[in-house]
């Protein structure tokens, strides 16, 4: 892409090159083996640095083409006596780190009339804090009216649009629809192809049409070129099933399909470009992986650039411990039991970014953990296990993070120093980046993780642990109480505390755990709301709440969760309305009898059946396969209709059905599945109902609590507890 806006195709002649490491008689065969395939390759004795055991001998195989890269590695992966590095990284991003480049980024380029590029720098850095993105040109593309999934069987007009212009395409015939498509492409030639549900339904379809009418479709740029496609998977992670769907990736323009996109979906073009850049991965394909995936490839990145060796495999094993052991480390975050309840003028506050704030104050990184050097140092002991942080040298991990948080916290600034559209650019770039933080932590314990390792996780784990219990000590110290803590925030009230005060207690605790602390807000009230089936004790996640500026806080109850139907959400949403314009508890309880009013409404619209059948839809993701389900409950009701109608399902993914009659004797009779919602459907009036006075029930639970209480618990004595520096 020209500064003039042209469009050019270039080549760049490359040689992709590997490493591999073991005795003699193992790199003799290897040696042997490269002699005799096609493949030209050139071998070389070269030293490199392994992260761990230092600067080690190695030899490096370049390979004159890249497509036979992949191959090559192969042939020379079933030779016993090898261990290999730099063989599995993606050759797009490998490329990139070689020559310093990433998506987006201005650079200079040598080419020849024939378009072969003879030399290519970058003229900038990634982590260059403010840059402007090329005007890219975007054509949007969809199904027309209800933006349901139409694999499960809803079949809508094609809609497209471009800068303001919008159309849904017709035609007497398939080819009379892919000639209109084609016209809108050839007329405005985007940069972009932005679909919803574009990997899974619509491009496979046009594919298939494309072929069936004997004509080509110009969605790539390259006309020569086919359409690179991905399968998609079901995979488990945190002890839940996910789905992705394939993928559909374009040559000369990109395809982002904006229901197939964890990245676009948070932080939306901006962020999806932040995250592209800084891990220097193509964007299709950062659109379509996961955030994990690009902290790893800064990791990567990094490595690359420092001259570090990346293995093929983890090379390091979790150390062997015992079952006491195992007790006292592997225990994840800390989370206090909240005093279930509605309280005034109660303050939180929250630690930034935590996890990833201490993984670099602390130098957690996988060759820092028990290193050699400081394993006699007192103040290198991790409170709580045995464990010890090297403070000889930087980690890797925590020089990749370093960056992620100050270029956060500049977005931060920047979000509220700005308005409007400058302002909504900052804070998707300030989103995508949280979310990189957010997944750093985990991965550390992540069993694939290149650079990853157990002790490490545990590590942060212990220490937030620590500081967590250090400022619930400093708080109480000072006369607070803590209501509620989970993992990085706390909740505290003292009687006539004012934000002043908050302010100066959140500085105190700056001072006893030298991570950054802030006030979040103080909330004129809120309530922690009981469990449902252990009514006198409180759930962690579950609670609202309205500071004193009339911001609002939900979390955890009908209204967030996804599979709630939108008529109680809807219903909840305005109680809550209700509800936060009170500035006290007793002015909330003023209002109870105007929730009781919306919920009569909303019970008359279900008994006289005005109720639409989108305000009734339950979204839940299938555990399973649809086959292996034995019990008639109603999802797995909804999932043998679609697959007895012709529809593929996978573990992990989302279907959408009503509730027709919960008691039915005959399961096939206790759920329609909304996709394939029959002309004389009906719904469940009582079960409804039900779901109706249960999120009525959250919301009124608390005050009910907190009227029965007597009183608060008086603060503890501080806690005496180990340091580290």
């Amino acid at each position: 892409l020209l500064l003039d806006g042209a469009r050019l195709r270039l080549v760049h002649p490359w040689t992709p090159r590997l490493y591999y490491c073991g005795d003699r008689r193992a790199r003799a065969q290897a040696e042997a083996l490269l002699h005799g395939i096609r493949t030209p390759t050139a071998t070389r004795l070269t030293a490199r640095r392994d992260l761990l055991r230092g600067e080690i001998e190695v030899v490096e195989v370049a390979v004159a083409d890249p497509m036979a890269f992949s191959r090559v590695v192969a042939r020379l992966a079933g030779i016993c006596g090898l261990v290999f590095y730099n063989c599995d990284i993606a050759l797009a991003q490998m490329y990139l780190y070689e020559h310093r480049l990433f998506p987006l980024g201005r650079c200079e380029v040598e080419t020849t009339p024939q378009g072969t590029i003879r030399r290519i720098a970058p003229l900038e850095c990634p982590w260059e804090r403010e840059y402007t993105a090329p005007p890219l040109g975007v054509l949007r593309l969809r199904c027309d009216g209800d933006p349901a999934n139409p694999n499960h069987g809803r079949r809508a007009a094609l809609h497209v649009a471009v800068d303001g212009e919008a159309s849904t395409l017709t035609g007497d015939t398939p080819a009379d629809l892919l000639e209109a498509l084609d016209r809108w492409i050839r007329r405005y030639d985007p940069d972009v192809i932005l679909t919803e549900w574009g990997d899974s339904f619509l491009f496979p379809r046009l594919r298939r049409l494309a072929a069936a009418c004997g004509r080509p479709l110009a969605l790539n740029r390259d006309g020569g070129t086919g359409m690179r496609t991905r399968r998609p998977r079901s995979y488990v992670t945190y002890g839940q099933i996910v789905y992705t769907a394939g993928g559909s990736y374009l040559r000369g323009r990109w395809h982002l399909d904006a229901a197939n996109s964890f990245a676009y979906e948070e932080a939306e073009l901006p962020g999806l470009l932040e995250l592209a850049r800084l891990s220097r991965i193509p964007v299709q394909h950062m659109a379509r992986t996961s955030v994990g995936t690009a902290i790893t490839s800064m990791q990567l990145d990094q490595a690359y650039q420092d001259g570090i060796l990346i293995p093929w495999r983890k090379s390091r094993p979790e150390a062997f411990k015992s079952g006491s052991d195992l007790l006292l480390t592997d225990r994840g975050g800390l989370t206090y039991t909240p005093l279930i309840g509605a309280f005034e003028q109660v303050g939180e506050l929250d630690f930034a970014a935590m996890y990833p704030a201490m993984m670099n104050r602390f130098n957690i990184s996988q060759e820092t953990v028990n290193c050699a050097c400081c394993r006699e140092v007192p103040d290198a002991r991790v409170p709580g296990v045995p464990h010890h942080l090297c403070q000889r040298r930087r980690g890797l991990t925590p020089r990749v993070l370093e960056r992620v948080l100050e270029r956060r916290a500049y977005y931060k600034a920047r979000r509220a120093a700005t308005a409007g559209a400058e302002r909504h650019l900052y804070d998707m770039r300030q989103t995508a980046l949280k979310w990189i933080g957010v997944v750093s932590f985990g991965y550390q314990g992540y069993k694939n993780a290149r650079f990853g390792q157990i002790e490490a996780h545990e590590c942060t784990t212990a220490l937030g642990r620590e500081m967590l219990l250090r400022a619930k000590d400093v708080a109480e110290s000072q006369g607070y109480t803590m209501l509620h803590a989970l993992v990085d925030s706390v909740w505290l009230t003292r009687p006539g505390a004012t934000r002043a005060d908050y302010e100066a207690l959140a500085q105190a605790i700056v001072r006893a755990t030298d991570l950054p602390i802030a006030v979040e807000g103080v909330y004129r009230w809120i309530a922690f709301v009981p469990s449902r089936t252990h009514p006198l004790v409180g759930v962690p996640n579950r609670y609202f709440g309205v500071f004193e500026d009339g911001t609002e806080k939900v979390r955890g109850i009908e209204l967030r969760r996804g599979d709630t139907p939108s008529i109680v959400a809807a219903m909840q949403r305005r109680m809550l309305d209700v509800l936060f314009e009170a500035g006290t508890l007793a002015e909330a309880r003023a209002r109870f009898p105007a929730l009781e009013a919306l919920l009569a409404e909303q019970i008359v619209r279900l008994r006289q059946h005005e109720v639409r059948a989108e305000e009734l839809v339950i979204r839940t993701v299938l555990s399973q396969d649809p086959r292996e389900y034995e019990r008639g409950i109603p999802q797995a009701v909804a999932a043998h209709q679609l697959v007895h109608a012709g529809v593929t399902l996978h573990p992990g993914e989302m279907i959408e059905y009503i509730i027709t009659n919960a008691a039915a004797k005959i399961p096939a009779e206790r759920a329609a599945a909304y996709a394939r919602l029959p002309s004389d459907w009906c719904y469940d009036v009582d079960r409804y109902t039900l779901m109706l006075r249960r999120a009525v029930d959250t919301l009124l639970a608390p005050f009910r609590a907190a009227t029965a209480q007597s009183r608060i618990l008086a603060p503890a004595e501080p806690r005496t507890g180990e340091a580290l520096s």
